[in-house]
């Protein structure tokens, strides 16, 4: 059997199934016909290919994809399996404590993720499993907190961070209210994949069907007839944002700032707003058009801080109000899930966007000068980051006697060193972590990156320096000329579909072969290969000595270190079709460093093409 002969077999089977939900088999009927009436097309082909060679995979946030019907598409169906299997995961991993598992659910403002969540919440109560969920839209570090504030065995965020409108998820999470690591990771997807998806799975959820009901209708009367189902309020929310407050280092710094903010039609704007609100902000602006939440995007159809792009409406409205008078001194931006913060500042007469990394260091920093300053750095203090992030913050903390732990990409990662110190009793050793992907933590309240701690701390950091007058920009500044200047590039490789993974494939082999290293006009002196977990240092382009990686688990990495003090890492996306190639340009100034970046890109191009 040919593949698309297999895939058109499977479209079938579903289409045959008597319990398919409506919006899903219309659209397959949809697509069946464009087959029929053009059997030979090679983009309808394609399609019915993508969605039905295999059921989504896991990736370093669960799984996430495009909505729409088929199995490697987020709908009900591989809702209520994902569900099952989890349920079934979590039955096993609690069996002989002597109660039912017990599970929280929350869900961002997506097309879909409401229902999505309330699907798996029938699912869980089916299953036997005590199920929390929220009423409301809630950002992923609130269901990070109420895991661990609940004391469940498991969570689940139905959301696809800041990918853009077509693409929903589902991000599962352990008893510590982490993302799951690999091993239980492996467990989950073991379980999923033994589910049925059309005679295997339980639910309640043809209990509360009905013409015209809306999910909230449908979440209270199960809520009020099942036992087993709790709706989670907005007390939750209050709990929560007094524990971001709780990591303020600097009372009151936030008085004389303005601050223009971006929810980008997210979660964020009703927890950043009380927060800001309770820290005393001096002015806050929002921006009118990506306040309310918006499953669409409309203003921002890339709704991810790290993209230039959707800041543009937040730096507009900065820059009206400068005309006027009255510049903010901030913009900060938010993604849907109000995990991930973006901020451009005032300097020099305009608005200049940071970096991932740019903010990462100004937190790291503030937070040491702070503890210092109050003295009160713990003893033997800790700060983890990811092996993609800038290596900048590695030499800040090896001058202030601060441990640095690097650990693979994701913030589960982070998460996962947070609960072994928290399993040692050194949970106060932790003083932040963050990846260059706009994720940060400098709390212990919860185990996964938060744009709402970020904001505060980063907010806190303008104030202090605005003080003293100078800007976040005048003390970025002022470590490049310390430390050197460490600048940040990026290349992402979209490569969707079946076609496109196995490009990346063919792209990540070519990395690793042995004729890279004379692609580069500077000398290599290190590679490291996480998938291999073998890091080999080289001289005058010989091999000099080849050792393992330690500590870090193996993942489809490759790293190049220079002799000039440059690095280059490649790898797969774990949660879009894309290959992302990081640059770290390192030189004496800002000129050579953008020069570095420019010459490796260049080089690498040439190389992959």
């Amino acid at each position: 059997m040919d593949e698309i002969t297999k895939e058109l077999a499977e479209m079938n089977d579903w289409l045959a199934q008597e319990g398919l939900d409506p919006p899903v088999r219309a659209e397959l009927e949809a697509l069946k016909v464009r087959y029929e009436a053009a059997p030979g097309d090679a983009e309808i082909a394609d399609e019915i290919g993508d969605r039905f060679y295999r059921f989504m995979e896991f990736g370093t946030a669960g799984m996430r994809g495009v909505m729409g019907a088929g199995p490697n598409r987020i709908n009900i169906h591989t809702i209520r399996k994902i569900s099952q299997g989890y349920a079934e995961h979590l039955a096993a991993k609690t069996a002989g404590a002597g109660r039912p598992p017990k599970v929280a659910i929350a869900y961002d403002n997506r097309r879909n993720s409401d229902l999505f969540a309330f699907e798996s919440a029938c699912v869980f109560v089916a299953n036997g499993v005590e199920t929390y969920l929220f009423k409301q839209l809630s950002a992923t570090p609130l269901l990070s907190y109420a895991a661990r504030a609940l004391g469940t065995d498991g969570g689940v965020v139905v959301t696809a961070s800041h990918n853009n409108k077509i693409y929903n998820g589902y991000k599962i999470y352990d008893d510590h209210g982490c993302q799951c690591m690999p091993e239980e990771a492996e467990q989950v997807a073991e379980k999923i994949d033994s589910v049925d998806m059309w005679r295997g799975v339980r639910t309640i959820s043809d209990r509360y069907a009905g013409p015209g009901a809306d999910v909230l209708a449908r979440m209270e009367s199960a809520a009020a007839n099942e036992a087993l189902l709790i709706l989670i309020d907005t007390s939750m929310e209050d709990e929560y944002v007094e524990q971001v407050l709780s990591t303020s280092l600097t009372p009151g710094a936030l008085a004389d700032l303005g601050v223009v903010y971006s929810p980008l039609n997210g979660t964020g704007a009703r927890p950043v707003r009380r927060l800001l609100a309770q820290a005393g902000i001096g002015s806050l602006e929002l921006v009118a058009e990506q306040t309310e939440p918006d499953p669409d995007f409309t203003t921002a159809p890339e709704p991810n801080p790290e993209k230039p792009e959707a800041l543009k409406l937040g730096l507009d409205l900065c820059r009206r109000l400068q005309a006027e008078g009255r510049p903010p001194d901030l913009l900060i931006a938010t993604d849907p899930d109000a995990d991930r913060l973006g901020a451009a500042i005032l300097h020099g007469g305009d608005y200049v966007r940071l970096t991932g990394n740019q903010v990462g260091v100004l937190i790291l920093d503030y937070v040491i000068n702070c503890r210092e300053r109050d003295t009160h750095m713990p003893s033997r203090p800790i700060f983890v980051t990811t092996i993609v992030s800038t290596p900048l913050t590695g030499e800040m903390a090896e001058k202030h006697g601060i441990e640095l732990r690097k650990v693979l990409t994701g913030f589960k990662n982070i998460g996962d060193q947070m609960n072994r110190l928290e399993s040692a009793g050194e949970e106060n050793r932790y003083i932040f972590g963050f990846e260059e992907s706009c994720g940060y933590l400098s709390g212990t309240y919860a185990r996964d990156k938060d744009a709402q701690n970020a904001a505060l701390m980063l907010l806190e950091a303008a104030g202090v320096l605005k003080q003293r007058g100078k800007t976040l920009l005048d003390r970025v500044e002022e470590l490049y000329a310390e430390y050197g200047y460490y600048l940040d590039g990026l290349d992402e490789l979209v490569r969707p579909g079946e076609k496109g993974m196995l490009e990346i494939k063919s792209i990540m082999a070519k990395l690793r072969s042995p004729g890279i290293l004379d692609a580069f006009s500077a000398v290599v002196r290190c590679t490291a290969d996480y998938h291999s977990g073998e890091r080999t240092e080289y001289k005058l382009g010989g091999v000099v000595k080849k050792y393992p990686i330690v500590d870090v688990p193996e993942s489809d990495v490759i790293e190049f270190d220079l002799a000039d003090g440059c690095r280059i890492l490649a790898r797969p996306s774990g949660t879009e079709p894309k290959l992302k190639i990081y640059y770290t340009g390192v030189g004496p100034n800002e000129a050579a460093a953008v020069k570095a970046i420019d010459r490796m890109k260049a080089e690498i191009a040439k190389e992959i093409s």
